[in-house]
């Protein structure tokens, strides 16, 4: 109530209340209807019948309204959180900036507390969520390791400290645990890279499910697709590897489809961005050395649990050459010199064969290996051929079977002394 005016600020909810503890003050209803008709216990209706008596209308309006809460923060306390916001954390979110506060500053503050603050100082836009497209929902994988979603994200994660990046990443489909590392680029050495360094750290997953990038599938458009002349589906280096490996791979034939790992890349392109200015990172090795402290916390703040126990993952067998498997194979001819052409560089081999065709191989630790079939072939690097000079022959005379009135004859524009008897 103000005092001043005299005014008493009352909800409908509390008018209605009022009007209906006047009638108990009446005896015109009972205390035990009032409590069945609010739905309140008999003893609470007995509080609020008690001061209205002696308060009048005031008494059906809460205590603490107009005063501040118990839990009330000190300005000086929300002065100093918004002033470290602005000066450190100003383009992190509330969820992630109340838990570098509390990291970092040792300072506690609820994240919606932290939002509505920043709101009404004007350091965050009010966003309305966007009403979801409707679409068919796919259910979890019910195994760790049945299936993982892979991509790479292209994005600027130093923030110009240094160059542009590629983080190729790994998301399990049931648990949401992540496995990633980060690269100069996206392409087949990558991408193998990634998928062995998955393989040694968990084991081989069930089935890949990613985009349709040209290093992970054949995009030619085939020339017949029924049977019996369909054409045989040509595989890229990445998939003719998780052939041999015996990974499914599954194509996406939308972004939305593969949701889960682009989900996972927008809070990274949030979370690790932040995490790596905060350490200074500048390079390519320094990300991934900080990368690989950060994933064991971020998987345990977003990692769920499958809903069948049973890993899924399946151990490397001690026989697979998996450096030779993951390679790439590049078929080439053999001369009759026993020289082979491959990106523009001559090697001679050294080993007496017959072959007509030899693979070439490139590991990921950038060594090369000329095999035929199962057996090494030894060679070396030499220079490019001398091309051969090429002669111009004199040309052979042209005669024109053109006689003139006087009997001459003609030779490329020049006249032949005497005459030519032609049979």
């Amino acid at each position: 109530m103000d005092q001043d005016k005299d005014v008493l600020m009352m909800s409908r909810k509390e008018i209605k209340r009022y009007q209906v503890i006047r009638k108990v003050l009446d005896k015109q209803i009972k205390q035990k209807e009032v409590a069945e008709y609010f739905e309140l216990s008999p003893r609470q209706v007995r509080r609020i019948v008690k001061r209205v008596r002696e308060q009048g209308e005031q008494g059906v309006i809460h205590g603490l309204r107009g005063k501040s809460g118990n839990r009330k923060t000190v300005e000086g306390f929300k002065r100093k959180v918004l002033e470290l916001y602005s000066k450190n954390y100003w383009d992190f979110g509330p969820t992630l900036a109340t838990e570098k506060l509390l990291e970092r500053e040792g300072l506690r503050v609820c994240d919606e507390t932290l939002r509505i603050w920043l709101i009404k100082e004007g350091l965050r836009a009010h966003h309305k969520r966007r009403t979801p497209k409707e679409r068919t929902r796919r259910e979890r994988k019910d195994h760790l390791g049945q299936m993982v979603q892979m991509d790479g994200s292209h994005h600027d994660w130093l923030e110009g400290r240094g160059p542009k990046l590629v983080l190729m990443g790994y998301i399990d489909d049931a648990t949401n645990r992540f496995s990633g590392r980060i690269f100069d680029h996206e392409g087949t050495m990558p991408a193998m890279a990634s998928l062995k360094g998955y393989i040694k750290r968990y084991g081989l997953p069930g089935s890949i499910y990613l985009d349709k990038h040209s290093t992970y599938k054949t995009n030619k458009q085939q020339r017949y697709t029924d049977w019996p002349f369909r054409d045989e589906e040509e595989l890229t280096q990445f998939g003719r590897a998780c052939k041999q490996l015996g990974i499914e791979l599954i194509f996406a034939h939308s972004p939305q489809a593969k949701g889960r790992i682009e989900r996972v890349f927008k809070t990274l392109q949030d979370r690790l961005v932040k995490e790596l200015r905060l350490s200074r990172a500048c390079s390519l090795d320094e990300a991934n050395y900080l990368l690989k402290a950060y994933l064991p916390v971020f998987n345990e703040k977003f990692e769920v649990s499958a809903k069948a126990k049973g890993d899924f993952h399946r151990s490397m067998d001690k026989r697979t050459q998996i450096d030779g498997i993951l390679s790439i194979q590049t078929e080439r001819f053999l001369r009759n010199d026993r020289t082979v052409l491959h990106k523009r560089q001559w090697y001679q081999i050294l080993n007496k064969t017959r072959a007509q065709r030899v693979m070439v191989c490139e590991y990921l630790n950038g060594q090369m290996e000329i095999r035929y079939g199962k057996d090494r072939l030894s060679f070396k690097t030499i220079a490019a051929p001398t091309p051969k000079i090429e002669v111009k022959k004199p040309a052979k005379p042209r005669w024109i079977n053109r006689k003139s009135t006087r009997g001459s004859w003609w030779h490329d524009g020049f006249k032949l002394k005497g005459s030519l008897t032609t049979k």
